[in-house]
């Protein structure tokens, strides 16, 4: 495997073009500053950590906003791009099915079956691996990251080995069967997850799955050992959570924009997932 690294100052553009006869390059990206802008012009899997700021990630499939403590994996796929809102810092690792092949090829692949591949998943970035994603950039300026990067490599393939449980629960026969469900059933998570302020039901979820709704719900069930709407409430108020911290909209503003059209099952969903009220935790949260 061969490394790339790109760095990305503020106001910059970077667009990645496909390296002809040479598939097994990983490319490390360290973007800072607004105005940031990264483009991929071939489909590549990454796995991007905002290590301040905020990250706003968009592809053919979709948009997703990263903060500070998130870690998002994702498949290839077409028309990718990553900007920094504000005074963003951030780690992108991105390369081919080569690239990540020949990337975890010194680790055992247990996590990974017999197709050592990134599994789409969005992963709270624990203190361990930011330590050790900031060690990479330091590593990276000093012209030196080798055990940088296979350091962060390693929490990488911890953090999709939590995933083998989830894949063990989905139906299918054979473990190839079972990942391929899964994968299917990941895509429809991480779109709930990035769009739970819209209305979404069931079926149309479903049909993301390529599955009937009935079987759909059950495979969802069986996987995460939740329904997807309770996945999408736990979501929403998530999101609620995160705009008392960092909004100034009314209570009631904010119910609306994380999908919630009833202020009072609002009201009474937030105090029974948190043990607090949303006027209390703001309070809170203005006196800290």
């Amino acid at each position: 495997m061969r490394v790339a690294v790109r760095m990305l100052a503020q106001g910059a553009s970077l667009t990645l073009n496909p390296i002809a006869g040479d598939e097994n390059v990983l490319t490390v990206v360290v973007g800072g500053g607004r105005g940031a802008v990264l483009r991929a012009r071939e489909p590549l899997a990454g796995v991007w950590i905002p290590l301040h700021g905020r990250l706003q990630l968009g592809s053919g499939t979709g948009e997703a906003t990263l903060a500070t403590g998130d870690v998002r994996v994702t498949e290839a796929e077409p028309q990718l791009q990553a900007s920094g809102r504000g005074n963003a810092l951030w780690v992108a690792l991105l390369g081919s099915r080569g690239a990540w092949r020949a990337a975890f090829a010194g680790f055992d692949e247990v996590a990974f079956g017999t197709d050592p591949l990134l599994l789409p998943a969005l992963h709270p970035a624990e203190r361990g691996l930011r330590r050790d994603a900031v060690q990479l950039v330091r590593a990276l300026r000093d012209g030196q990251d080798d055990v940088a990067l296979d350091a962060l490599l390693e929490r990488v393939r911890e953090l999709q080995r939590g995933l083998d449980a989830m894949i063990a629960r989905c139906p299918g026969r054979t473990y190839a069967q079972r990942r391929q469900v899964f994968l299917r059933l990941q895509r429809v998570r991480n779109y709930l997850a990035a769009n739970c302020h819209l209305e979404l039901d069931n079926d149309a979820l479903a049909r993301m799955a390529s599955y009937s709704p009935w079987h759909f719900i059950r495979a969802f069930r069986a996987a995460y050992r939740q329904t997807p709407h309770a996945y999408l409430v736990e979501q929403r108020l998530g999101r609620a959570r995160r705009l008392l911290r960092s909004s100034p909209l009314a209570i009631a503003e904010i119910a609306l924009a994380s999908g919630f059209e009833n202020r009072c099952a609002f009201s009474r969903l937030f105090r029974r997932h948190f043990g607090t009220t949303a006027g209390a935790m703001r309070r809170a949260e203005a006196v800290a």
